[in-house]
């Protein structure tokens, strides 16, 4: 008598590997998207991150995911609506439909991670995007300092002003023997950094539940660390500081009683009043601390000029264009930092009054607040879907209050929650954390 054929788990099936596969080539292409345009240029990423979208599409349409139309998160829809709106009253109207339909295709990555897997599964396809970037990156520098040996321009080449590129030009500066700072594949030590430190989250989360085998998880934990110093990133340090606190938080507020959790958010609220009166009293000091200059590495004058602009039509803003296109821009005349050309304001809040005016701003901070706020009680409250109350917590709950932690630290010094791998994160954990509140890990197969 033969023996009983058995299917493999549902999530071990082709059909589920190639969603799997999907889904982290999505999250890559978003994390990694300075990386393909520096190796290819931009008509070779442009067909790419179209082919992908189309066939996302597809895909979605197939799987018909189940969506609760009430639970849908109304702010990030209404942002996106005033956004395509504002090409009626856009100053430069091709640049808006342009970066709309970027933005369009960054949003149906984060549609797609977050209605077509479970949190864990989101948590996997996080930690193996984010693993290619910094495995690449850092073999990346190695090739060029034991081989090149010299400092490697992008094969696209880039915007900058004159004609001998400046060092932020350049792909790699063959740095990684002299301890940094390393710019990887994404040719931007900034973008990196924030890499490693969501690494280093989504590892640490990983080592937590169990779903990493304990050696490779560790390594991994180790290179995302090696990048992390290797690109020493002022505002990611800040940013990892700032997610450290809430870790702590959240462990205080998880043993605290609801009169305990009430002294904890008086608590939060002196030493966050207390940091910024230490932020405007010495300011100064901060900043040698970080390494950066007095008017923040020319981010102040960069912000002088967007609010002057931004004043001018206050309440619905110049037209929707994030990045901001070449021979398009917002402003008069371009930002200009060491000869290269800015295409954004360095503040997300900045570039979104200078774009969609108070009203975007207004329903931006309505995204970010809704989020932290769903974020937080996700990670303190135990996991309740039935009369059962005494589940036990688990570090998943974690994942997205820590992730928008950092990009809501970001956000005030970089444009960078507003595209590519930035607004793939909002929508996804936005959309994830409205349709589903309860973060529980997945049960083995």
């Amino acid at each position: 008598m033969s023996s009983p054929v058995v299917a493999p788990p549902a999530t071990l099936s082709t059909r589920q590997r190639v969603i799997a596969a999907h889904g982290t080539f999505g999250l890559f292409v978003a994390f990694g998207g300075e990386g393909v345009r520096n190796l290819a240029g931009w008509p070779a990423y442009v067909t790419i991150v179209s082919a992908y979208t189309l066939a996302t599409l597809v895909v979605l349409a197939m799987a018909r995911p189940k969506v609760s139309r009430r639970e849908l998160p109304k702010a990030l829809i209404a942002y996106l609506v005033l956004a395509l709106v504002s090409v009626a009253w856009s100053n430069y109207q091709g640049a808006t439909l342009l970066t709309y339909l970027g933005t369009f295709m960054c949003t149906v990555v984060g549609l797609y991670v977050a209605l077509m897997f479970t949190w864990q599964q989101v948590l996997t396809r996080l930690a193996n995007a984010l693993k290619w970037i910094i495995g690449l990156s850092l073999a990346f520098e190695l090739w060029v300092s034991l081989f090149i040996r010299d400092m490697v321009l992008p094969l696209s080449g880039g915007v900058y002003v004159g004609e001998e590129p400046p060092l932020l030009a350049y792909w790699s500066r063959n740095l990684l023997f002299e301890g940094g700072k390393i710019q990887g594949i994404l040719g931007n030590s900034n973008l990196l950094s924030i890499c490693a430190l969501f690494a280093i989250i989504v590892v640490g989360i990983q080592l937590a539940i169990g779903s990493v085998r304990g050696r490779w998880g560790w390594l991994w934990m180790a290179l995302s660390i090696a990048a992390f110093l290797l690109t020493r990133s002022s505002t990611i340090i800040v940013a990892a500081i700032i997610a450290a606190l809430a870790l702590l938080a959240v462990v205080i507020a998880r043993r605290a009683s609801a009169r305990g959790r009430t002294t904890l958010y008086a608590s939060a609220a002196v030493i966050v009043a207390g940091v910024i009166a230490s932020v405007l009293l010495f300011t100064d000091q901060l900043l040698a601390i970080l390494g950066k200059s007095e008017d923040l590495t020319g981010r102040t004058e960069f912000w002088s000029r967007v609010i002057h602009r931004a004043s001018e039509r206050p309440w619905f803003g110049w037209g929707y264009s994030s990045p901001w296109i070449p021979g398009q821009l917002p402003l008069d005349d371009p930002l200009i930092r060491h000869d290269v050309v800015q295409l954004h304001a360095h503040n997300a809040w900045l570039d979104v009054w200078l774009q969609l005016g108070i009203l975007g701003v207004v329903i931006f901070a309505a995204i970010v607040a809704s989020l932290l706020w769903r974020s937080w009680f996700t990670a303190i409250d135990r996991p309740r879907f039935d009369l059962r109350t005494d589940r036990p917590y688990s570090a998943l709950s974690l994942l997205p209050l820590l992730i928008a932690v950092v990009l809501l630290v970001q956000s005030l010094a970089e444009s960078r929650i507003l595209i590519e791998s930035g607004w793939v994160l909002v929508v996804l954990l936005v959309l994830k954390t409205k349709q589903e509140r309860t973060i529980i890990e997945d049960e083995a197969p």
